[in-house]
């Protein structure tokens, strides 16, 4: 129990004694350090699918695997099947299921592009698979994240969608006066034309979006160390400079500025969103969390905790979800457990 010295006193204990017992088998892993094997976390893994947002969540998938049907998985905010699956990756559903696996043999089979392996936001209802025109970096890296998470890192499928991260993920910060040095296409030094970047402005651009950046590094952070091929390796470095440049959260050309406001209340499940809490704990798995150029990030976070060592939820879209996590404005076990995983990364 030598993890718990970090942690305010009563706040683990907080963490481990809740109702939700997705909290519980992330503070075991994530905090403690507890191997998959050990029987806490065996039986904790059960009682995620028996017992709180998990099963509710199932409850409400349709005999296709789809939630809010085939034309609607991505549109449904936060409804459809694509934000299930992230919901049900975050909360450590068990991939093996068949109710899980069947949703994400949906998404795979109707948003999928069979062109490139991104992730579309419309389905090809003539082609079949994902519209190759509506292929986002945000979707894929989020589909990336939850796919490895369910226990998809050998599909070759989930293969292609990586594929497409490292192929196309790009990190500009181009403000016209500067050639860019941290794209993610060797040898570039001007903004992207042509397929997937005309399409999306908004996500491109001459300043690469962070949250698609966000999601990018989430997707392929997910994938083990030892199973990192060259190409990840070296997005996942591109992609983290990116980040530090900024500060975590500031504008890289005027550090004394938010990016946004927002990214300072800290909310979960984020879904497409980002905040600075998410962003450090990325950091902080890919081992770069203790980087100087993130100590701002680091001290807004620990600004955050309350006297008994406990963050809120600030941040929500409660109400849109099938079932709402936790209440804003309380202390969140979400956003705690989160919050110490990233300060002690």
């Amino acid at each position: 129990m030598s993890q718990e010295r970090d942690i305010h006193p009563g706040a683990l204990r907080w963490l481990l004694d809740g109702d939700e017992p997705s909290v519980r088998l992330f503070a075991l892993t994530d905090l403690l350090s507890l191997p998959c094997d050990a029987p806490e976390v065996v039986a904790t893994r059960h009682d995620v699918m028996s017992r709180g947002a998990v099963p509710r969540i199932l409850d409400g998938q349709g005999d296709d695997g789809h939630w809010e049907g085939r034309d609607r998985f991505y549109t449904a905010k936060y409804r459809g099947t694509v934000w299930q699956l992230i919901i049900l990756a975050e909360l450590g559903a068990d991939g093996a299921d068949e109710r899980v696996r069947r949703g994400c043999e949906a998404v795979l089979r109707d948003a999928q592009d069979r062109l490139s392996g991104g992730f579309a936001v419309d389905r090809a209802r003539k082609e079949g698979g994902g519209l190759h025109g509506r292929v986002v970096p945000c979707l894929t890296g989020n589909m990336v994240f939850a796919l490895v998470r369910l226990g998809l890192l050998d599909d070759a499928r989930v293969q292609a969608a990586i594929d497409w991260l490292t192929t196309y993920a790009r990190f500009d910060d181009g403000d016209g006066e500067a050639p860019n040095t941290l794209a993610g296409l060797a040898g570039d030094t001007e903004p992207a034309s042509g397929w997937p970047y005309d399409a999306f402005a908004m996500c491109w651009g001459r300043h690469t979006c962070h949250m698609g950046v966000a999601k990018t590094l989430k997707g392929l952070a997910e994938i083990p160390p030892e199973r990192r091929s060259p190409a990840v390796r070296r997005t996942l470095d591109d992609g983290t400079e990116f980040l530090l440049r900024h500060h975590v959260h500031k504008r890289s050309h005027d550090l004394a500025k938010d990016a946004k406001p927002g990214w300072k209340r800290f909310g979960f499940p984020l879904m497409y969103q980002t905040d600075a809490l998410e962003i450090l704990g990325l950091l902080a798995k890919l081992g770069k969390a203790g980087d100087e150029r993130a100590g701002c990030a680091r001290a807004l976070v620990a600004s955050r905790a309350d006297a008994q060592g406990r963050w809120a939820l600030q941040q929500t879209m409660n109400g849109r979800f099938r079932v709402d996590i936790e209440t804003k404005g309380e202390p969140s076990r979400w956003v705690t457990l989160k919050a110490l995983a990233a300060l002690r990364g």
